[in-house]
């Protein structure tokens, strides 16, 4: 390829991927934005003609909770810490149908994604597998993948990437993915701060390293080369940047943050590289213009960089075919 390209992957996940499920006054504000956020963000990618991949979890494809019983896959995930398992309480909390429960299902935002065709659904696991805990085996991992590839089938679409849940990477599942179907993943970016640890392992040291690395250029720009890419398969198309939604008591800082992205796309067109931007629709649930706003001054960066120097925005399928075809 004789250009650079453009990533945006967004881990759609809703009240599954949030730490604490029991609580839906801490984080329930940005679950329920998501249903605003989604529109917002078709509609944004369509003014600049960017494709996104929407890495989604499986449960949100289902309508009611009789279909959750309907597809509970053959091989459970038994988890040491069982507040993990979405299998042993956490359906407790879930609404009979999508229409009252707008925490748990996203059907109807599936559908609106569909519609934009230039747009990737992909996999974010079928229970928001979460791969390094204690507990997790190949085979669990193996029946869930199967299981989200079955809800997503039902809606007409074939699943060809897939985001980690909580960036746990784990190599021995890259064998699993590609005997499903599975052409490509997001890896994690090459820092000892963004190395996949399970939540045991995590710490607060690292974690405010990388708050600061989205602001101060400690881990570099993050973009990779097409043969680094290409030279395994599931393709790796590493993270670049975590887009961390707008904060009001760090106003103060928000252009160095947003420069620290502009910096890294511009090196990336510049160069040939492909550069990763990845976020939560959620993340966007609550203070909403401000995000916006600020995701609008990425969009018109890269407008830029697409007229000089051809940066092209794709998929992570699409890069992928792209890689494997020598294009």
């Amino acid at each position: 390829m004789a250009n650079g390209k453009f990533v945006i992957s967004l881990d759609f996940e809703l009240m599954w991927g949030v730490r604490d499920k029991k609580n839906k006054d801490n984080y329930g504000k940005n679950i329920l934005g998501v249903h605003t956020v989604i529109p917002g963000l078709l509609k944004t990618f369509e003014n600049h003609q960017v494709k996104a991949t929407f890495s989604t979890v499986g449960f949100l494809f289902l309508e009611n909770k009789d279909q959750f019983n309907q597809h509970i896959p053959d091989v459970l995930p038994d988890y040491t810490d069982k507040n993990l398992s979405p299998y042993l309480g956490h359906i407790n909390q879930v609404e009979d149908v999508a229409t009252i429960d707008p925490y748990h299902f996203a059907p109807q935002l599936i559908k609106l994604i569909q519609q934009c065709p230039d747009h990737e659904i992909s996999t974010h696991t079928y229970s928001h597998y979460y791969c390094l805990e204690p507990g997790q085996t190949p085979a669990a991992f193996k029946a869930d993948l199967q299981e989200a590839i079955t809800v997503a089938g039902k809606f007409g679409i074939k699943l060809e990437s897939l985001i980690f849940p909580r960036n746990q990477f784990n190599k021995q599942y890259l064998e699993v993915c590609a005997g499903l179907g599975i052409s490509s993943y997001r890896g994690n970016e090459h820092s000892w701060i963004y190395k996949a640890k399970n939540a045991e392992e995590e710490n607060l040291f690292r974690r405010m390293f990388r708050l600061a690395d989205a602001y101060i250029n400690i881990s570099g720009h993050n973009v990779y080369s097409d043969d680094f890419m290409a030279a395994e398969f599931p393709v790796n198309i590493p993270s670049s940047r975590f887009l961390r939604p707008y904060i009001p008591s760090l106003k103060s800082f928000e252009n160095i943050r947003l420069q620290r992205i502009l910096k890294g796309m511009s090196y990336a067109a510049k160069n040939n590289k492909t550069y990763h931007l990845w976020w939560h629709p959620h993340n966007f649930g609550t203070e909403q213009e401000e995000n916006f706003n600020f995701l609008e001054k990425i969009l018109n960066h890269y407008d830029r960089l697409n007229k000089e120097f051809q940066f092209e925005s794709i998929t992570m399928t699409g890069l992928a075919k792209k890689l494997r075809d020598g294009k």
